[in-house]
């Protein structure tokens, strides 16, 4: 039994025509059977993402809301793998990914992710990926991408579609209250963007606004508006 577990890779996507380019080619160079599929749930992104994705001959859904949480729970609901494996169109798994989750899953380790590093020699984006090698509060934000197990995301109910925003670490709050939460010793790399549009420090302040919002428990969507207030622009 435990030979047919397989792994469903699931995209949320806008505008991601170039990151998918680069992204679904390098999942493929795994050549790694447990890779069952290759999910694209777009939200109606206005470039040339759902060609790219047909052209690579990958599974592509649309999505009529622009919401991560939405988006991966529409990939999840078609699909057949038992361990779904979500991933930001801007993030880099490295060669082995697969193995790691399934080598995971066999020692019990039912949902977890990666640590990450940036594509960029900036010092305070050093600082920031140094830290994602704990397993605290912080942990498990959507740039570290995420596994889970189809039960446990089952049992979970899924992303909360509430959260336009934090959906990750509102899951994986959810995650450790019923099983444990497992941090890989390896780097996927992020993309910087993000910093490079908006500063570091505008950054920073942001995602902690957001973050202390999330744990005071505030209305979602004052927690999306106020980042996006913060920040001068917002993707999927």
């Amino acid at each position: 039994m435990i030979d047919e577990e397989t792994i469903s890779v699931i995209i949320p996507t806008y505008n991601e025509a170039g990151n998918l380019k680069e992204l679904i080619p390098l999942i493929r160079r795994e050549e790694d059977p447990k890779i069952l599929e290759i999910i694209v749930v777009d939200a109606q992104s206005s470039d040339e993402t759902q060609q790219v994705a047909e052209n690579l001959g990958v599974k592509i859904f649309k999505s009529k809301r622009r919401s991560r949480a939405h988006q991966m729970n529409l990939g999840a609901k078609h699909a057949k793998g038992s361990i779904f494996y979500f991933v930001h169109a801007d993030t880099r798994p490295f060669k082995g990914f697969a193995k790691d989750i399934y080598e995971n899953y066999l020692r019990g380790k039912l949902a977890g992710c990666y640590r990450y590093s940036f594509d960029s020699t900036h010092i305070s984006l050093k600082i920031n990926a140094w830290f994602t090698r704990f397993n605290g509060i912080f942990a498990g934000g959507g740039d570290q991408t995420l596994y889970i197990t189809s039960s446990l995301f089952e049992e979970l109910e899924g992303f909360n579609e509430k959260y336009t925003i934090m959906e990750d670490f509102d899951l994986n709050r959810r995650i450790r209250k019923i099983s444990g939460f497992h941090v890989i010793p390896k780097e996927v790399i992020v993309s910087a963007r993000k910093y490079e549009e908006n500063g570091w420090l505008r950054v920073q302040l942001a995602n902690l606004a957001a973050f202390i919002l999330f744990l005071l428990n505030s209305n979602p969507e004052s927690i999306k508006s106020l980042y996006c207030t913060l920040l001068k622009q917002q993707k999927t």
